[in-house]
């Protein structure tokens, strides 16, 4: 049997990408009764039934999956922030960066729209960067406008499968159409009354670029922390995770505890103080949620 990779998802159908052709496919009925869905990005074997049609008879372990938007087998994601319209959040920025360390995905940083950004400004967001690069992440900082520099950024995208996650209206798909302008993906203008822009991708879709595939999806519809429990949230900061092992007590929650490595940190300023403070608020999110049953 041919096996292959999902690409798209749309109205019933998965279309299976196999040796360099795309099959239009259904799930069998087995999938709804043992309530599992089909995920763009999942590798799976099909039984052909007709000139690219087919039926999805196994689906292959996933590496991962996201469920707001629903993709699997993901290990990158590149995470899109602009500078301007909507204004640059490290508290929105690090809520990203947790979703997707939670899930084991390599996290990139991109911050846009430089170009509308007054000097000052833009000292403040290289500080930033040099924060986020001293965690360990990758950033970049440019204007699509910049031709030389998204010629740059081609690299991030070779050989790797890639989901863009940001805000609406921070240019995630205008930032696609510039790296490639036959994409054509459709965009929106920037909401005056909102400060942010309208969704424009209605499904999830895995296209080519730059020798890689990239997921173009209607972003991330939900940023809360279902999924995590308070035990494991500190593992999704790299600056905390190095350090926990140097904590007086095991289970320390980095908190109110005494003789706690990552709060001697924050105080002599290895560790970003409103990265640890983000730590705190979204600890006291975990915890305060309503249990599910």
């Amino acid at each position: 049997m041919p096996s292959g990779r999902i690409i798209k998802a749309l109205s019933g159908f998965y279309y299976v990408e196999s040796e360099g052709e795309i099959f239009q496919c259904k799930g069998r009925g087995v999938f709804r009764k043992k309530k599992i869905t089909p995920l763009v990005g999942d590798v799976v074997t099909f039984d052909i039934s007709g000139k690219n049609e087919g039926y999805i008879l196994e689906i292959h372990p996933r590496d991962n999956e996201l469920i707001r938007p629903p993709i699997a087998n993901i290990n990158q994601a590149i995470i899109v922030c602009s500078a301007m319209k909507p204004v640059f959040s490290t508290v929105l920025l690090d809520r990203f960066l947790v979703l997707v360390e939670s899930k084991g995905i390599k996290p990139v940083i991109f911050i846009t729209k430089m170009d509308l950004v007054a000097d000052e400004a833009k000292n403040s967001l290289i500080s930033y960067q040099k924060d986020y690069e001293r965690v360990g992440y990758k950033v970049e900082q440019f204007s699509v406008k910049d031709s030389s520099v998204l010629a740059s950024l081609e690299q991030y995208f070779t050989n790797n499968i890639t989901v863009i996650a940001g805000q609406s209206g921070v240019g995630k798909t205008s930032l696609l159409n510039a790296i490639n302008p036959s994409l054509l993906l459709k965009t929106d203008e920037i909401s005056d009354s909102l400060g942010r822009g309208k969704h424009t991708t209605r499904h999830v879709e895995l296209i080519s670029l730059c020798g890689g595939l990239v997921a173009d999806t209607p972003g991330f519809s939900s940023l809360d922390f279902q999924d995590i429990e308070p035990e494991e949230l500190a593992a999704c900061f790299p600056e905390i995770r190095d350090r926990m092992e140097n904590c007086k007590f095991r289970g320390c929650m980095h908190y109110k505890e005494p003789k706690c490595a990552i709060k001697q940190a924050v105080e002599s300023g290895e560790i970003a103080s409103y990265r640890y403070q983000h730590y705190l608020r979204f600890l006291e999110e975990i915890q305060s949620r309503k249990p599910r049953y």
